[in-house]
């Protein structure tokens, strides 16, 4: 593989490593977060069971009857001239009991001035992935629980390289309606590459993600608390940037400590108004605030919020992410009712 094609590997990696357990897998656009709703409630969200059939492409076991006839279409103006989407539709059928869920994923890198390695220009490239899925969701009979899969089709193509790969997700989730309580987990991303860009087998990124949520009594708020990369505990790590000299040239590296890990896990988000016309979503990524923060300067790292409108059969949602001082998000999406 060439200097440019190592370079361009490199930069993809960097960019996602700010919401991945970075630099180790191929095919991270996976798990990019694929909607302004989840967008604004941290990033991760695997406890909604309701009619947004986006949530599907991230947990099947959500996959129920109100999804029927739902289309939703979101796009994100990421960083720098990356740009990225998904859609996402659901049908029953079988007197609307049983639904089959389909879903897109894609991302956009933009273009790329190529070089050789004297430097020489050579021609522009670019580069772009998507994932195409089908889901089916069962609930387990005469109980609370919920089970679904979806299988992935992967595709991705980096300037003359390209790759093709599949995997499953595999989703549980108890509803208990009594108590508007949601809890669930799922793993996602088992698969492999089918071939490879270059010789190479690389891994896909797997993860493992529990969550709970619930709609308070008499109060308008949903709470939604979600613990992602679980398949790996200790994924917290000193920044040398914050090493601190003593006057007698001593360095003291910062002290990463089982609190410490457990908050880089941990995603908090809250709806208000969840089920009206008008919503309210702010949200919080530990991870992300603390990886990106600036020493001894406020830059809102890690902070979501966003809206949503319902207008007749179209809801409209923005939201907005901010990762650091110098990079942030907007997403925007439009959920529309078929029936």
């Amino acid at each position: 593989m060439n200097q440019r094609v190592i370079i361009l590997f490199i930069l993809f990696s960097s960019l996602f490593a700010k919401a991945q357990v970075g630099g180790r897998y191929t095919y991270q656009f996976l798990n990019l977060t694929t909607s302004p709703r989840m967008a604004a409630l941290g990033g991760k969200v695997i406890t909604n069971y309701d009619y947004d059939p986006t949530q599907a492409l991230v947990n099947p076991a959500s996959i129920n009857p109100a999804m029927d006839n739902q289309l939703s279409v979101n796009y994100v103006n990421y960083i720098g001239d990356v740009n990225y989407g998904s859609a996402a539709y659901a049908y029953s059928w079988d007197r609307r009991t049983q639904v089959i869920h389909a879903g897109v994923t894609y991302v956009n890198y933009g273009q790329f001035d190529g070089y050789d390695e004297q430097g020489n220009e050579t021609n522009s490239f670019s580069g772009g992935e998507v994932a195409l899925s089908v889901g089916h969701a069962r609930n387990l009979a005469f109980t609370n629980f919920h089970f679904g899969g979806n299988i992935k089709f992967i595709s991705s193509t980096l300037e003359q390289y390209s790759s093709f790969g599949i995997a499953l997700d595999l989703g549980v989730m108890y509803v208990y309606e009594a108590w508007d309580l949601n809890i669930s987990g799922v793993a996602r991303n088992i698969g492999t590459q089918i071939t490879t860009y270059d010789e190479i087998y690389e891994p896909i990124p797997f993860e493992v993600i529990f969550g709970i949520s619930q709609t308070l009594m008499n109060v308008p708020i949903r709470w939604h608390l979600t613990f992602e990369n679980m398949q790996v505990w200790n994924i917290a790590f000193a920044n040398p940037n914050r090493d601190e000299t003593d006057l007698e040239g001593g360095v003291t590296q910062e002290k990463i400590n089982v609190i410490d890990n457990v908050f880089r896990h941990t995603i908090i988000g809250i709806e208000l108004f969840p089920e009206s016309g008008f919503n309210i979503r702010l949200g919080y990524n530990f991870r992300r605030g603390e990886e990106l923060r600036i020493i001894e300067k406020r830059a809102f790292a890690g902070i979501s919020a966003g809206f949503s409108i319902k207008l007749n059969k179209l809801r409209v949602s923005y939201s907005y992410s901010k990762f650091s001082i110098a990079a942030a998000s907007s997403y925007f999406g439009l959920n529309m009712d078929l029936q």
